[in-house]
């Protein structure tokens, strides 16, 4: 008996999860040392991080995640694949509790145990993947007027934010970098869906690389990946990582889902209570998000009324009453 195409892309996803929830904390660990030492952070448009072996590990493992991702869409409809990257956020909150000195709390257990249920509740009740048969006619779901609606709102928002709302709120207001990853993301997931089908079909036979279709898919799939990176480095550079993946995870889950049922029309044919079913698995998932989020420790700050300098001595400490002062490199005294 073999494998459903709903079990592979079921197992990919957890998979992908692993990785993904791995990549934050190597990453977010790359960040840190980048800024350390050259005083300049991505939040504040510094790319120093590229020289960093650790943030380039990360990078290596989030890729690694986000293809074993691309290939379970090809498998199983993404009302099932995107809630299950509530796993990762778990994997996450382990690791930064060890790794990052950011506690997982008692109660921050219970978000996880529902994390988990939730996402049981989803695979149990999740529809089966219907592949269409050539990227020709994905492409004609993609430009019908409910979807091409969904787009240009899309884009609208994410102009919005860049141009406005990022220069006067960006460092302060997280969900500026996480819409745009989010609303970004979307767009991306159905891209990736429409290339891992149409590579799916090729590799049986039936070649999809002569229809211009699949490239347009690419090139959208490759622009909004770039978009989300940047800023997803941004918001891990500025806020708690314990902030920043519940946050991500549920809006970019919520708007893929919404995206994926209407461009791909995943609850045609479902009965009305497993979509029930499968709309209260992933309350259940953001609930347990929402818990860890607000159970988690921010990242420590100076204690006011200290002036810290670092050289080539050890760190000294001199007590103020009046001003706190950083300074991250003995240059600033020359």
């Amino acid at each position: 008996m073999g494998v459903s195409d709903n079990s592979t892309g079921l197992l990919l996803a957890v998979l992908s999860s692993g990785f993904i929830g791995t990549s934050f904390i190597l990453k977010k660990k790359g960040l840190k040392r980048a800024a350390a030492s050259t005083g300049f952070s991505a939040g504040h448009g510094g790319y120093s991080y590229l020289q960093e072996p650790l943030w380039w590990a990360g990078m290596i493992t989030m890729i690694v995640g986000e293809a074993a991702n691309f290939v379970a869409y090809a498998y199983a409809p993404a009302v099932l694949v995107t809630p299950l990257g509530a796993l990762s956020i778990i994997v996450s909150a382990v690791l930064a509790h060890f790794l990052l000195k950011e506690r997982l709390k008692r109660l921050g257990v219970l978000g996880c145990v529902s994390c988990i249920v939730g996402s049981i509740v989803i695979v149990i009740h999740a529809p089966s993947e219907h592949t269409p048969n050539s990227v020709q006619e994905i492409w004609n779901l993609a430009i019908e007027p409910a979807f091409l609606i969904y787009v240009a709102a899309t884009l609208s928002l994410v102009a919005a934010l860049v141009m406005h709302f990022e220069p006067r709120h960006g460092q302060t207001n997280i969900l500026i970098y996480l819409g745009i990853c989010s609303l970004m993301g979307s767009l991306t997931v159905v891209s990736i869906k429409a290339i891992g089908i149409a590579v799916k079909l090729t590799l049986e036979g039936i070649s999809q690389i002569s229809y211009p279709q699949t490239w347009v898919f690419v090139t959208v799939a490759v622009l909004c990946v770039i978009t989300q990176l940047n800023y997803l480095n941004k918001a891990l550079d500025t806020f708690n990582t314990a902030i920043v993946s519940p946050i991500y995870y549920v809006m970019f889950t919520s708007l893929t889902i919404i995206a994926s049922v209407i461009m791909f029309k995943d609850w045609k044919d479902q009965k009305a209570s497993d979509i029930v079913s499968e709309i209260c698995g992933f309350i259940t998932v953001l609930s347990g998000t929402i818990i860890l989020h607000s159970t988690r420790e921010q990242e420590p700050s100076s204690p006011p009324g200290n002036v810290t300098w670092y050289d080539q001595n050890p760190i000294k400490s001199v007590e103020e009453d009046e001003h706190l002062i950083t300074v991250h490199n003995s240059d600033y005294f020359d």
